[in-house]
Parts: C-alpha cells; sequence; structure tokens
C-alpha cells in the first residue's frame, strides 16, 4: 500500500490536486443558519476503515457543532500529506508520525494537534497456516519490505529486541503495492505492514486467515497516525486549530461507540473503497491503537511528553530523524484536544 511508503529525503512538493484549504477558507451556512468555516481535511491515502471517525463526525455534524464545514479529501501517501499541510494547500492532514518527524527534521513547517494512533500498528503480517506464533518463528522467513519506509527502517529494532539477528531473516524488497501480492502468490512468507490495513485486505482477497507480529506486542512501540496542521494556519486563525483538533476527538469518541454505523457512514465516499468487511475489519484493529497506558482512559487525541519523546528517540536511533529537536517542535500543545 502506497500510503505507508516513506523515503528518508522529501521530494520536492508535489500540489495534490484534491487539496483546496489553506488561509482564508470560504464561509459557508449551515441549514439551521450556523456561519461554518469551510475546512478541508487531506488523508493519509484514498479512505479506507481508519477513517471512519471523521465521515461520522460530520455525518452526526460534530464538526457543524463547532462551526465547520468539513471537507475530506483522498491524499497520496503520508508525505505528500505533511507537504501539502506545510505548504497551506490544504487547512488540515491525517498523516503518518514518522512522515512528521522527517519533514519536521527537514525543515517542513507543520505540526502535530494531537496523534490518535498512539499504538503502531506495524507488524509481521502472514497466513496463520504458516505456523508462526511468536518472534523467534520468523528465523529462516523471507519477508516483503520496502527499503527506506518506517517499517523497514523499525525492523532491524523489533528483531533485537526479541533475541533475532538481521541475518536470520531475508527482506525481499518490494514495491508497497506489491507485498500483498508477493504473499499471496508464495514469493514472500510475510510482509511488513501495518495491522490496521493491509491485513484485513490480504485475508479478503486470498480468502486466508490472516495473523500478526505486532511490534508493540514484542517490546516496540511508536506514534502512527494524527492530525496536522502547518505552522502558518496555527499563527492566522488558533481558534480554527483548537476547534478543528476537539471536534476530532469528539468524532473519534463517538465513532468508538457506534463502530457500525461509523463505518457505515463511509458509504459513497470514494471509488477505491474497500468491502464493507474489510472496513469494519481496519477500524476494529483500529480502535486497539489509541492508546498508551498513560493515554488510557483520556479523550482519543490526547498525547504526553513522554511517548512523543519516545517516538522521536527511536527514529533518531534508526536515522530517519538527523537533528532530534524539543517534543514542542513538532506537537502543539496550545491546540491539542482536551479531556
Amino acid at each position: 500500500m502506497h500510503l505507508r511508503r516513506l523515503p528518508t529525503v522529501l521530494v520536492p512538493l508535489l500540489l495534490l490536486a484534491t487539496a483546496c484549504g489553506g488561509e482564508g477558507s470560504d464561509k459557508t451556512t449551515s441549514a439551521s443558519g450556523k456561519e461554518l468555516d469551510k475546512v478541508t481535511l487531506t488523508l493519509n491515502w484514498y479512505p479506507y476503515g481508519e477513517h471512519a471517525p471523521f465521515y461520522y463526525g460530520k455525518q452526526q455534524k460534530i464538526y457543524e457543532k463547532h462551526g465547520i464545514d468539513l471537507q475530506i479529501r483522498a491524499g497520496q501517501g503520508s508525505q505528500k500529506t505533511v507537504q501539502a499541510t506545510a505548504a497551506g494547500q490544504t487547512d488540515f492532514g491525517w498523516a503518518d508520525t514518522p512522515a512528521v518527524l522527517a519533514g519536521v527534521d527537514q525543515g517542513v513547517k507543520v505540526k502535530s494537534l494531537g496523534v490518535f494512533l498512539q499504538t503502531t500498528p506495524a507488524s509481521v503480517q502472514f497466513f496463520a497456516d504458516k505456523g508462526i506464533d511468536k518472534p523467534s518463528d520468523i528465523k529462516g522467513k523471507t519477508i516483503a519490505g520496502t527499503a527506506g519506509d518506517a517499517l523497514s527502517k523499525t525492523f532491524p529494532v523489533f528483531l533485537e529486541k526479541n533475541g533475532i539477528t538481521e541475518s536470520d531473516v531475508k527482506i525481499q524488497n518490494t514495491d508497497p503495492a506489491g507485498k500483498i501480492a508477493a504473499v499471496i502468490s508464495g514469493q514472500t512468507d510475510a510482509l511488513l505492514g501495518y495491522a490496521s490495513d493491509q491485513g484485513p485486505t490480504m485475508q479478503n482477497k486470498a480468502g486466508k486467515k490472516v495473523s500478526y507480529l505486532r511490534f508493540s506486542e514484542h517490546g516496540l512501540n511508536f506514534y502512527s497516525n494524527g492530525l496536522i496542521v502547518g505552522q502558518r494556519t496555527v499563527n492566522s486563525d488558533p481558534d480554527l486549530a483548537q476547534r478543528m483538533a476537539q471536534a476530532t476527538s469528539e468524532a473519534w469518541a463517538a465513532a468508538e461507540q457506534n463502530p457500525g454505523p461509523a463505518v457505515a457512514s463511509m458509504a459513497g465516499a470514494s471509488g477505491q473503497l474497500p468491502p464493507a468487511k474489510v472496513l469494519s475489519e481496519q477500524f476494529a484493529t483500529t480502535l486497539t491503537l489509541l492508546h498508551t497506558d498513560a493515554t488510557q482512559g483520556k479523550a482519543p487525541g490526547v498525547n504526553t511528553d513522554a511517548d512523543w519523546k519516545k517516538t522521536i528517540d527511536l527514529f533518531a536511533q534508526v536515522g530517519m530523524v538527523r537533528n532530534a529537536k524539543p517534543v514542542s517542535e513538532y506537537w502543539d500543545t496550545s491546540a491539542a484536544p482536551k479531556g
């Protein structure tokens, strides 16, 4: 899947045709006569189950309650969403935290308003009949990975934490879009992917049960997707940033309580929308990722400095962040969700 591809060097900014927001967003009027800010949110990729809360929040008028007329746009990968958000081509973005860290490292003016997937969905994925039950079972296996992305960069740390050397496994460098096909065809035994994304899709395509070795269950966790904003938007309209962050937190809380209706609200979101069963499985897995031990019982999107620092330190360790900065350079607490 392209959404997770993350080169260590950002390419020149490419305009997102779907992103039409930015400073000076238009005003609209709700059916009840309330003035709303027309706001664009660009996703990390085409809509899939993880994105259900945004559609549900729009359908249930949670964003409207906060004075926002939300326009949801498909993205072309977290890296491009980070770039577009910083450039003001979209008001807000939904992107993987490693892409945010890499962008800030290279001078891109973007900040997180809160990471919502605080437990990484990073995992080794394989068909259940492979007989892989624990990390040591992947010794001698061939695994599809994509050179330079966050998964491939952190996989050696996962191996080390589980007493496995890099020479114990073979990584087959595979284009993101080809990893699922490599496993289904038997070219590889497993793939490096996200449990909330590729796994349900592969299971649906092959008609075979997919199992996982989740990094987070075997000694390695880091922040994943969250809400981001360009520094220029925070500076020019901090109230809008606060309202968007709070509305998004409330939308995720509502979707967590109503997963079926939340997934159903995505109907018609995209011509590339996965089947309903896949969407439901993707969102069910997503709901297991919302907190760390430090944020249990808190509202979705509420973060801690300590969790941020763990993620920053990890990506500095693996070379994706060359000049680690204080947490405040990545996360804007002034507009973050409350609760």
